[in-house]
């Protein structure tokens, strides 16, 4: 798909919150060293506000992460951002996204590539998220659930994303194998206080790993998941 446009699908140009994008990419993403200009176009467009509770609407575009219920969290701007930069993507990509939540970084994400498969083990918000990236006319992202389970060794995957936490070493060793030769993962690696951004490449076989900035995110649960 890739973006193609000032506005996200299922937005008009008669938009309140289009200010606060604005000064939310030029203070939070550009001036943290994000430099990709698609990226900074996309965050600019996709209208967080609408991923959102209703409570939280007047912090939508605020420098951090959010509640979105069931003990999840919408993650901080420059995070989705700074993930969509190190992919690297050029709109003809397929990524796998392991933790739908509210659907906001799939919908960043559905603007800088062909498609996404976005997978949810939460029931509730994977039907929100599906339900909410319709109405808004993000055609090319497709949600799922159970999460994890179904989607590991199924097929080789080109680039996947993570919006929860791994266990580490562990993720390399279930998800890596499953990553197709010059794809590319990226996820937070990390116990519960101190995380780090990790950009695994392959290349000729092998696991390329960049180590990126610090992070904080939700545990990643399931089969291959951390374990209550």
């Amino acid at each position: 798909m890739g973006f193609d446009g000032l506005f996200p699908p299922g937005n008009g140009s008669a938009d309140k919150f289009a200010e606060e994008r604005l000064l939310m990419v030029e203070t939070q993403i550009r001036k943290r060293g994000i430099a990709n200009e698609r990226v900074l176009q996309v965050m600019a467009t996709v209208p967080r506000h609408e991923f959102v509770p209703p409570q939280w609407i007047a912090q939508a575009y605020a420098d951090e992460p959010l509640p979105i219920g069931h003990g999840q969290t919408i993650s901080q701007p420059y995070i989705v951002a700074a993930m969509a930069a190190a992919l690297g993507l050029t709109g003809s990509e397929n990524v796998l996204e392991i933790g739908t939540g509210c659907g906001y970084q799939a919908a960043v994400v559905s603007m800088l590539a062909r498609e996404v498969h976005t997978v949810e083990l939460l029931p509730d918000l994977a039907q929100s998220a599906a339900e909410r990236l319709q109405r808004l006319g993000y055609a090319n992202v497709h949600c799922s659930h159970p999460a994890t389970a179904r989607w590991v060794g199924r097929s080789r995957v080109p680039t996947m994303r993570f919006s929860l936490r791994p266990p580490h070493p562990r993720f390399r060793n279930r998800f890596c194998r499953q990553l197709a030769e010059g794809g590319r993962l990226i996820a937070p690696v990390g116990e519960e206080d101190k995380q780090e951004l990790h950009l695994v490449t392959k290349r000729e076989g092998r696991l390329l790993v960049k180590q990126g900035g610090p992070c904080r995110f939700v545990p990643l649960m399931g089969q291959h998941g951390w374990q209550k």
